[in-house]
């Protein structure tokens, strides 16, 4: 049975903390030029003019503003999505006004004709607007005609872009809220297809993805470890063969959404995530996810080899950044089992060899490289006698020899029970009696630099 224990972790954050999610386009700012027009003709710029905005939608004033020297008028910003008309007087000039204005136009061109200076009022104004009055004076010209199409065209982009972040959002809480809520319940099929719902919405955003691919990676995990349980003890091969393979499957699914959870992380841009801690947090958990999905491949004997590459570049920075001295101990195991698990036993031997050095009296570490050992020692004394090899028979036995030495030292110092005690006794005496070989002590490793 693989215990509980082994898959502990944080999965219940119920919020998500979006940061830089709406697209900015609350307000545009707008300006323009008035001008006077003389009786004999000539124009010259109008200082002083009174421009007021109010708007048209709703009966709302707007800000207002006097030309400068130039005649120049600019408002910083209008609210986008309303629209408005700017009314123009001053003295000995006859009033006019636009209609139609919307936020982000700009070098508005009024002409004023000499007159009494007459201000017009925000109804009289609301009142020629309704009328179908366009003011006559006010006038946008062709490039101002083009800049305001292509204003529009970025409002409706950036309202459509606002529209689907809406909507993702309301479908990344209810998965989350839902997902966590099947998980509770030890659902995890229901729960697994909600998270993969937010995930789906949008799967590279790093406000939400990564919470959503840890907390998958956690249901992912649960199931195999239920699935092994209820079949480990199963007398029908074909069972336990089918349940095993979806074991395998879970948890290579889970490493790899934990690492895909982690990319996003890395990758993450400033403003992505609201809160700097969530990041470390949900960093932290998809490091120690990755570790111990591999773990319990190992643990299990279901080790998906597609997803090596995962391990051997995550489970070192897991190592690195773990704090909990057991814990990384652990961790420093798990590359040894796995591959001895799948028969590499070369590179056991590597991996079990960095342990001792570090921690002579990790017992399952002896263990490992004992097995190891004796397996590669079989391996090159049977390629030795199948190809008359003395050389390679002699260093087969070698390392025959070294495996039951570490045998040994384990089963002498293991307690009564321990998971590989028997197994290691059980060698031990096959290779007594096949290959006369006895155990001999085994000097302590050298500490590393």
């Amino acid at each position: 049975m693989i215990k509980k224990l082994s898959i502990s972790f944080v999965f219940t954050i119920t919020a998500i903390v979006f940061g830089g999610v709406a697209v900015q386009a609350q307000s545009a700012p707008v300006s323009g030029k008035v001008e006077l027009k003389k009786t004999d003709g000539t124009i010259v710029p109008l200082e002083g003019a009174m421009v007021e905005v109010f708007r048209t939608d709703i009966k709302s004033s707007g800000p207002a503003d006097k030309t400068d020297k130039k005649g120049q008028f600019s408002f910083a910003g209008l609210q986008v999505g309303a629209t408005f008309v700017i009314s123009v007087s001053a003295p000995g000039a006859s009033p006019s006004f636009l209609p139609g204005i919307k936020p982000g136009m700009d070098n508005i061109k009024f002409t004023l004709n000499e007159g009494d200076g007459r201000r017009l009022t925000p109804d009289e104004v609301r009142q020629a607007v309704a009328q179908g009055s366009g003011g006559g004076t006010g006038e946008l010209t062709a490039e101002q005609k083009k800049q305001q199409e292509e204003y529009n065209k970025k409002v409706a982009e950036v309202t459509a872009k606002n529209e689907k972040i809406k909507q993702e959002t309301a479908i990344i809480e209810a998965s989350l809220k839902d997902g966590n809520a099947a998980y509770n319940a030890k659902n995890w099929d229901l729960a697994i297809a909600k998270y993969d719902e937010g995930i789906n919405a949008n799967p590279t955003f790093a406000g939400s993805a990564p919470v959503l691919m840890n907390n998958k990676g956690a249901a992912l995990r649960e199931r195999a470890v239920l699935t092994y349980n209820q079949n480990v003890k199963s007398t029908d091969p074909n069972v336990k063969v089918a349940a095993f393979t979806k074991v395998k499957a879970d948890l290579g699914e889970a490493a790899a959404t934990y690492n895909a959870s982690l990319q996003i992380l890395k990758n993450a841009q400033p403003g992505d995530i609201a809160d700097p801690n969530i990041k470390a947090s949900q960093t932290a958990t998809a490091l120690r996810g990755v570790s111990d999905s591999f773990r319990l491949m190992s643990q299990t004997e279901q080790v998906d080899d597609t997803k090596l590459e995962i391990a051997k570049t995550v489970i070192p920075e897991y190592i690195a950044a773990e704090t909990d001295a057991t814990r990384k101990e652990q961790a420093k195991m798990i590359m040894g089992d796995i591959y001895r698990v799948t028969g590499d036993a070369e590179n056991a031997i590597a991996e079990y060899r960095k342990v001792l050095v570090d921690s002579p009296n990790n017992l399952d570490a002896m263990a490992g490289l004992g097995l190891s050992l004796v397996n590669q020692g079989y391996i090159v004394l049977e390629e030795g006698k199948a190809n008359r090899d003395k050389t390679k028979e002699e260093s087969g036995k070698a390392t025959l020899q070294e495996g039951a030495n570490y045998l040994q030292t384990y089963a002498s110092a293991a307690p009564d029970g321990h998971k590989y005690k028997a197994d290691a006794l059980g060698l031990i005496e096959s290779l007594k009696a096949e290959q006369k070989i006895a155990p001999q002590k085994v000097a302590p490793a050298r500490k590393r630099p």
